[in-house]
């Protein structure tokens, strides 16, 4: 498409897209799962680390959304796992309080690091914990999540588990947090 610099970008000419209706595509596609049409706006040269409202990145937006081979595709193509919204949530934030192990485990061998905190300083693993995601707060503890990392209001993973009655996962925690 060739633009006119006088030409008003925000219409587009019939058949065109303007750049904001293409990004908005982008992005759907993503919380879609569209792994496909993703490859294509990937390889005719979109960022896999758009920022849409919120500071959603596609890769937030497929991984919350619990969609594998998008979240794989995105990676392929240099997603950055470790990218936060405005609040400061990662994917593996979101696959954690939704309980996505399978979507975990391709974050975590892509990078992700497991222990990257949002705004008020609060863990994927303590979402996993707040939510009563015990299957991915074990497995975020094998990969090193540290379970006595403590949030903005002073309170660990370990101390949630224990404020909710979770005896099971807060021997696991505490077994972990004495090795």
């Amino acid at each position: 498409m060739t633009v006119n610099p006088n030409q008003d970008t925000t219409q587009a000419p019939a058949g065109d897209f303007t750049p904001q209706q293409i990004e908005a595509l982008f992005m759907n596609a993503a919380r879609d799962g569209e792994a496909d049409l993703l490859t294509s706006f990937l390889e005719a040269g979109m960022s896999p680390d758009l920022r849409a409202e919120k500071g959603y990145t596609p890769l937030i937006l497929a991984s919350y959304n619990g969609h594998v081979e998008a979240v794989a595709t995105l990676l392929k193509h240099g997603a950055n796992p470790d990218l936060q919204d405005d609040k400061g949530a990662t994917a593996l934030a979101g696959v954690a309080f939704k309980g996505f192990l399978p979507i975990a485990h391709v974050l975590l061998e892509a990078g992700a690091g497991v222990d990257v905190a949002n705004g008020v300083g609060r863990t994927p693993l303590m979402f996993a914990v707040m939510f009563g995601r015990d299957d991915m707060a074990r497995f975020l503890l094998k990969a090193g999540a540290n379970p006595t990392r403590r949030d903005g209001e002073g309170l660990s993973a370990l101390d949630l588990a224990q404020r909710q009655g979770n005896t099971v996962l807060a021997a696991a925690m505490q077994d972990m947090a004495a090795s």
